[in-house]
């Protein structure tokens, strides 16, 4: 028996997969992550992309991690990128992106990669010129929050989702801790609307907002609440991205699978047992409770 949780009636529908498919169908994903002493959130967010449905899944990350990363899932692809002496990736990875990314269906940027003023470049090229959706996650948004002169994305952009947690949203937005957790869906709004992004606010309820419609997801535990289950999050909507699921569908519909693995997981393992390896393989359980 399985904590109730059943899909809200206007919750997206999942993506098509006709009979005649093959992996390119399903799209094509880049996940640009980890560094020394984080390839686990690399590994995590290619599991969730995977999970999530995606066709196709490539892990980008600094050279020295390369195959510690290989090495933990056969299922998707690796690509080694330029690092900095600390092992974090160094902007000169830029030229590599900007040579593959474009014919990918989406990207995500930031489990995982550390912090440096190389990866604030870096962060802010992606934003402002990678020519497909982006979802900038972790150490990608606290490096966007060094730039707050370009979050504003132009009419001409690809999507771009935020995923981050209270902390991150705080630094964002300049606002206090205080104010975002008694405001929840106002900020997330705010953000969403003065930039024309999406805001996946996470925590208790987490808030999905365009700026123009906000929903709060009710999936989800405090069993969730340990290391890496928000990579697993960042992999997954990506994936849904990638399968032409729209930038608010796309984080709507995985955080409520999401949250649905969770409580999967949590009626078989305990919340205090669950830990974030656990959520990708009951994510396909969480898939079948939507049919």
């Amino acid at each position: 028996m399985t904590i109730a949780s059943p899909p809200p009636d206007d919750l997206p529908l999942p993506p098509r997969r006709p009979e005649n498919s093959h992996k390119g169908t399903f799209g094509k994903v880049w996940i640009i992550a980890g560094s020394r002493g984080m390839s686990g959130a690399a590994v995590l967010s290619g599991l969730g992309a995977l999970r999530g449905g995606a066709g196709l899944v490539t892990i980008a990350v600094p050279n020295s991690i390369l195959s510690i990363v290989a090495a933990s899932e056969p299922s998707y692809l690796t690509r080694g990128l330029p690092e900095d002496d600390a092992g974090r990736l160094s902007y000169a990875a830029i030229e590599e992106l900007k040579a593959d990314l474009p014919s990918q269906s989406a990207a995500a940027f930031g489990p995982g990669v550390g912090q440096s003023a190389e990866l604030t470049a870096l962060a802010a090229e992606l934003y402002q010129h990678a020519p497909i959706p982006m979802l900038f996650d972790a150490d990608g948004l606290n490096a966007l929050a060094q730039r707050p002169d370009i979050l504003t994305r132009r009419p001409d952009q690809p999507a771009r989702i935020f995923t981050p947690h209270p902390g991150e949203f705080a630094r964002l937005t300049g606002l206090s801790m205080d104010d975002i957790q008694a405001n929840r869906e106002a900020r997330a709004a705010e953000f969403a609307r003065q930039h024309h992004v999406v805001v996946l606010l996470k925590g208790h309820g987490t808030v999905i907002s365009d700026g123009g419609q906000t929903f709060v997801n009710t999936t989800g535990n405090s069993g969730m609440a340990t290391g890496g289950t928000g990579d697993i999050l960042t992999g997954l909507i990506t994936a849904l991205v990638a399968e032409h699921k729209t930038a608010l569908d796309a984080a709507r519909l995985g955080a409520w699978l999401h949250g649905r693995a969770g409580d999967i997981a949590a009626e078989e393992l305990s919340q205090p047992g669950l830990i974030a390896s656990d959520l990708p393989r009951f994510l396909g359980r969480a898939w079948l409770s939507l049919t």
